[in-house]
């Protein structure tokens, strides 16, 4: 990684020979996504033969009909569906569960339309139909959802497949994008380029000449508002073919999708409302419930063995139960197996001068003396927090979400309102989680200002997905040891 200096450039302005050129860094993405594509239609085509397959094998058989006879219509119109809806785009994320429901529900009204037309009174029956629009969507967005975690992660161990990026902005900011980069593996920064140091309203050219140089794919922009010629900035990008990216600052948390509508000849970015509201507040109810019910029937003989093990090794309750503060600042008594000496509460006063937590408004110490032998095992795999899946079923917590803060640090936070800031309390507008996205992402970090990020950043990307995806990683993050919660 290098930094742009002055004698990096030359006083020659630099030209393109041509607007429409590409770099072979961009080249290269294009061919990437080009087989990208073509896997996911491959893939998607073999779900939904399987699923029409199973449901003619397993349905109500109508005598001389068979799926296999329609196949290909069917894929045609499915794939060609999925296609219109950006499902086979560059843009897209490919477990948009949601989106991708409702296109494969219009593919199957548009097959049954057809068939009615086509071949009426004959063809498959409303239970071969019915199945086979459930196994689509269940078998597409499974394949979809591993597909999507396999590509990470050949991009994260495959250094060849990281995209080579320039960041651009003040100091800080790039160091809080660099940060993210680090942690996402699937970028590599070649340079950057400090906005102390440059004035791109008068050395725009010479910037440009640079970034032209590295052969990268994207430019970062980390300073946003810093940057006063931004069409100038975005055009000259272009015409070498290089793509730019917005990154929000600390303080600038990422929104929802925007979706861009046109007044006039004017075009607006409008933001969707907060997701975890209505019926998306039910859905992950129901998720909640059903999941906590299956994983504690399949934990409960580690449970027994975790109870045994806490009253056999040291004295006091089986479990901890501790007052915190969780949806609308109500407070409740999250449930965990005991994993201190019984006084610990008495004794946190003594141990106030080693908070760990920058700001003091959490506490953590990461070598509390206050912690057990058996508790230190059981911190270590998160298998303290098990017992909150009571709260979860008693609808306290959720399985994902912030997690809810003891009543000391809640009144920290309240006290210190000046440094304090008030978005922070957004927090308390959504159930608190088991598990969240600050303990997949920086799980051993003692910085509440990160804390306090990944919590927003949760709460406005919400989704069902985001959710199974955080408790898949949670799975990865207990056995690699990282941190502890």
């Amino acid at each position: 990684m290098t930094d742009l200096k002055k004698s990096d450039t030359v006083a020659n302005s630099w030209q393109t020979d041509d607007i429409r050129a590409t770099n072979l860094s961009v080249r290269w993405q294009h061919y990437l996504l080009g087989l990208q594509s073509l896997v996911l239609v491959g893939l998607d085509v073999t779900m939904l033969y399987a699923s029409w397959t199973i449901s003619d094998a397993i349905g109500t058989p109508v005598e001389g009909a068979h799926v296999a006879n329609s196949m290909i219509p069917i894929l045609a119109v499915s794939i060609g569906t999925l296609a219109t809806g950006g499902f086979y785009g560059t843009d897209d994320k490919l477990n948009r569960f949601s989106k991708l429901f409702k296109s494969l529900t219009i593919a199957q009204v548009v097959v049954l339309i057809a068939a009615f037309f086509y071949q009426p009174g004959l063809w498959v029956s409303r239970s071969v139909f019915l199945m086979a629009w459930v196994l689509n969507f269940v078998l597409i967005s499974s394949a979809r959802f591993g597909f999507d975690l396999l590509t990470i992660q050949v991009r994260k161990r495959n250094p060849i497949f990281q995209h080579q990026v320039v960041l651009l902005g003040h100091q800080q900011d790039i160091g809080n994008v660099k940060k993210l980069i680090e942690r996402s593996r699937q970028f590599k920064v070649d340079s950057i380029i400090d906005l102390g140091v440059w004035d791109l309203h008068t050395e725009l050219e010479q910037v440009i000449q640079y970034i032209c140089s590295r052969q990268v794919s994207e430019v970062f922009v980390c300073s946003q508002d810093s940057i006063d010629n931004q069409i100038m900035l975005l055009w000259s990008l272009k015409a070498a073919g290089i793509h730019l990216r917005m990154i929000p600052s600390e303080t600038q948390l990422p929104q929802r999708s925007a979706e861009t509508k046109m007044i006039e000849e004017i075009p607006t970015s409008r933001f969707k409302s907060l997701p975890i509201f209505g019926v998306n507040f039910l859905m992950k109810r129901l998720f909640d419930i059903v999941a906590a019910t299956l994983i504690s029937l399949i934990l409960s003989p580690i449970l027994i063995a975790t109870a045994i093990a806490v009253k056999k090794t040291s004295s006091g309750p089986i479990f901890y139960r501790q007052y915190r503060v969780g949806l609308k600042g109500n407070r409740f008594q999250v449930w965990k197996f005991r994993t201190m000496v019984e006084n610990a509460s008495e004794l946190q006063k003594d141990l106030e001068a080693q908070n760990e937590v920058k700001g003091g408004v959490l506490f953590k110490i990461k070598e509390d003396p206050r912690i057990t032998k058996i508790g230190k095992f059981l911190r270590k795999y998160s298998i303290d927090e098990l017992p909150q899946l009571i709260n979860v079923l008693q609808g306290q917590m959720s399985l994902v979400g912030p997690r809810p803060l003891p009543v000391r640090d809640y009144e920290r936070s309240l006290a210190d309102m000046k440094h304090f800031s008030r978005d922070r309390f957004l927090r308390y507008e959504v159930l608190p989680g088991i598990t969240g996205l600050w303990q997949v992402k920086g799980r051993s970090s003692v910085d509440s200002d990160e804390i306090f990020y990944w919590d927003m950043v949760y709460i406005l990307q919400w989704s069902l997905a985001l959710d199974l995806k955080i408790l898949l990683q949670t799975i990865k993050v207990v056995i690699a040891k990282e941190g502890s919660y």
